[in-house]
This record gives structure tokens, C-alpha cells and sequence, in this order.
């Protein structure tokens, strides 16, 4: 009986997933420079998006998410449900923190995409903001972000993410006690 058991599981583990392939294959297959084409479609979205010389931040950062459907946002153990209480949270970053922040330069230190299927795409990236206090002091803001993209029409957007803030050491650490979480 056992051994009759683990066969019939050993059967599913091979069988399952054949099946889901055979299933799934209605859905086109991507061609490598089909995949690298929507990495640097995202890449160059999140790279716009982000650069922080450009007017109207909390315009232009909540052109990322989708004006209708669920969006899921995750910074500094606070979960943001809808595209309102995203907006509310990265209109507070940006009057709290980012409207004190000097000459600021977003700068990318790592950004993976990773291309599932022709509407979806998850990215993991790693960044840091150089920029001075209202003091003049020099500080640094940075963290990881990995979010979920799906395509509609011919744009990209996010539906979930996850930011996580570096941690602060000594010598960045800001004269002030702010908040430095968001966006």
C-alpha cells in the first residue's frame, strides 16, 4: 500500500507539471529579445519615474500605479491597500522628507527584472538617495524595493511592492529624528 502511495506521488510530481505546461502553452513563448525589450521598458518607466530633478514627485511616482484595481504597497510595516492610501503615504514621504532633502540624486545600484510573461514582470531593485540636510549635511537615504508590474494597454504598472529602508548607520544618520521610509 505504501509503496503503491509514493509511486502514485512520484507520478504527480512529474505529471503536474507536464500538464501545467501542456496547459499553458496557449500562451506565447518569449523570445529573449522579446524578454529584454519589456526589461528595458521597465527599467527606463522606473528610471523616469524616479528622477527626482523632474517637477511634480508625487505626480509623476503615482503614475506607476493604476488609476483602477487593487494596488498593495508595503513600507515600514504599514500596508496600503488602495491607490489613496498610497498616494496619502507618498504625499507624506515627500512633505516630511523629501521636500527637505537637498540636491538629491536617485541613484540605482542594482535593478533586476524578471519577465514572466508578456503582461507581467517583477523587479527587485536596490537604491540610495544622496543629498544634504536643510543643514547642509550630507545624508544618505537608502533601501530595496521589489514590486510587480503588469502590462495594460501600453503601459506598466505596479500593483504590488515591498519597500524595505536600509538601516541607518552612525554617520548617516540625520541630525533630526524623522521618519525616512517611502518612496
Amino acid at each position: 500500500m505504501r509503496r503503491r502511495f509514493h509511486r502514485l506521488v512520484l507520478f504527480g510530481l512529474v505529471a503536474f507539471p507536464l500538464a501545467c505546461r501542456e496547459a499553458g502553452s496557449a500562451s506565447p513563448v518569449l523570445t529573449a529579445t522579446q524578454k529584454a525589450e519589456i526589461e528595458d521598458s521597465i527599467r527606463k518607466t522606473v528610471i523616469d519615474t524616479y528622477d527626482l530633478t523632474a517637477p511634480d514627485v508625487v505626480s509623476r511616482l503615482m503614475r506607476l500605479y493604476p488609476d483602477s484595481g487593487a494596488v498593495y504597497s508595503t513600507s515600514s510595516g504599514h500596508i496600503a491597500k488602495t491607490r489613496d492610501e498610497l498616494e496619502k503615504q507618498i504625499e507624506t514621504f515627500w512633505q516630511y522628507v523629501g521636500s527637505n532633502m537637498r540636491e538629491p540624486k536617485w541613484e540605482w545600484t542594482a535593478m533586476h527584472v524578471d519577465v514572466i510573461s508578456p503582461e507581467a514582470a517583477a523587479m527587485t531593485a536596490s537604491y540610495r538617495i544622496p543629498h544634504l540636510t536643510p543643514q547642509n549635511r550630507p545624508h544618505v537615504i537608502a533601501g530595496a524595493w521589489t514590486a510587480v508590474f503588469v502590462k495594460r494597454g501600453n503601459r506598466w504598472f505596479v500593483i504590488q511592492e515591498h519597500l524595505s529602508d536600509l538601516p541607518q548607520t552612525p554617520s548617516s544618520a540625520p541630525a533630526d529624528s524623522a521618519d525616512h521610509s517611502g518612496h
